[in-house]
């Protein structure tokens, strides 16, 4: 990478099996364009895994991953978190980029080096999704919610001091930029996180099925998608699983079908046939709806959140619109989306080919390029920051 400072060091909160997902993607870029830094996470439960694209790699970790269950359940060390990505030694490293939704970018450096955290979200438990959150919480409903408010409490103070360690910020969308100022009182710059559009086919023949695929929890909204497609009685795809599933299951009409988890190979090939993608959660960024027009499909989505950024909604009048938004998250609201949808027949009016043209501004290679010139930048302020600081002061005769 010209410009730049070798060696580098890039910072994850952990590498396990089951986390595979836009933040990972976004690791995976970054380690290309720094040209195989020096990588630290908490725990690293993949350089030992031959099929894993860090096989082989040195990771360094931290003291949780010596902890029992360290690897397979991070996240109950909670507590623990902000104390062990403290404990990383990375004075060697010029410059330290960090990939973060939870504590990386609290990593510690000095002065003299410059620090780039690449911001997935502030910590979305700890903050405006904290009462969504307590009540989903079994410990919470077992009479320790004053326990777990006071250590999320803790949390937000942790989350702000640490938020003002790096040099600068990234977010992934505007949503995400939003939500640092508002939290953290910081700016940042918008860069999108990277999909790999080139995986999909978008020239199929199309069914008149709709597809929705994500892992089904809480907050994904699975549950106005099923009970909005039972109450039109039009055909329904759910790809996906999680605790959700036996619920979602109860409540879903004749007319939807949830097929649970499935090979890459098949979730492609449904997502190249849907009539359009239908997604109702509120997202950071999203990937997945990326992912459904690069294969040619349309997005019926909530006007709120990620996907502002990613999809283009033709009520809007805009050029090259990719999808339509509903502007709450409720079950009327979908419900006349899918309605007006239909009556209008807007799928004749989204060209598959369109779709992938503007799902294309995501690909791996723009992400690399926008991130190049915002890490070039940042270091050359950086550096002339340094400069200044080593120029001799003047001292008045007296």
């Amino acid at each position: 990478m010209a410009q730049l400072p070798g060696p580098a060091a890039l910072v994850h909160e952990w590498f396990t099996p089951r986390s595979v997902g836009g933040a990972e993607l976004v690791v995976e870029q970054l380690d290309v364009l720094l040209e195989r830094p020096q990588l630290a996470a908490l725990v690293d439960g993949e350089s030992a895994r031959a099929a894993s694209w860090l096989a082989g790699r040195s990771i360094q970790t931290s003291f949780v991953q010596h902890l029992p269950w360290g690897v397979s359940h991070v996240q109950q060390y909670l507590p623990l978190l902000p104390l062990a990505i403290e404990q990383f030694d990375l004075a060697a490293y010029p410059l330290v980029i960090s990939s973060s939704h939870l504590v990386a970018k609290g990593v510690l450096t000095s002065p003299d080096q410059c620090h780039l955290s690449y911001v997935h979200t502030p910590v979305r438990y700890a903050w405006d999704q904290m009462h969504a959150y307590l009540r989903q919480s079994a410990l919470a409903r077992r009479g320790l919610s004053p326990l777990i408010r006071w250590q999320l409490h803790r949390l937000r103070q942790w989350d702000v001091l640490s938020a003002q360690r790096p040099d600068a910020l990234m977010a992934n969308s505007r949503f995400t930029a939003a939500r640092i100022r508002r939290y953290w009182g910081r700016s940042s710059t918008v860069v999108h996180p990277p999909v790999a559009v080139e995986r999909f086919r978008w020239d199929h023949p199309r069914d008149d099925v709709y597809l929705c695929l994500c892992r089904l929890v809480p907050y994904k909204r699975v549950d106005l998608v099923v009970q909005a497609f039972t109450a039109t009685g039009l055909p329904l795809v759910v790809i996906g699983d999680g605790p959700e599933r036996q619920r979602l299951e109860a409540m879903a009409g004749p007319t939807v079908r949830l097929l649970g988890r499935l090979p890459e190979d098949q979730v492609n090939a449904w997502l190249g046939r849907c009539r359009a993608y239908v997604y109702a959660g509120l997202e950071d960024f999203g990937i997945a709806p990326v992912e459904a027009m690069a294969s040619g499909a349309p997005v019926i989505g909530l006007g709120q959140g990620g996907l502002l950024d990613s999809v283009r909604c033709i009520s809007s009048g805009c050029e090259q619109p990719t999808g339509l938004l509903f502007p709450e998250q409720s079950l009327p609201a979908l419900v006349a989306a899918l309605e007006h949808f239909e009556q209008q027949r807007l799928w004749t009016q989204l060209p598959a080919a369109s779709l992938r043209s503007w799902a294309e501004r995501f690909s791996p290679q723009c992400f690399r390029q926008r991130t190049q010139a915002v890490v070039e930048q940042v270091w050359s302020r950086h550096q002339r920051q340094l400069a200044h600081r080593s120029r001799p002061m003047s001292v008045p005769l007296g």
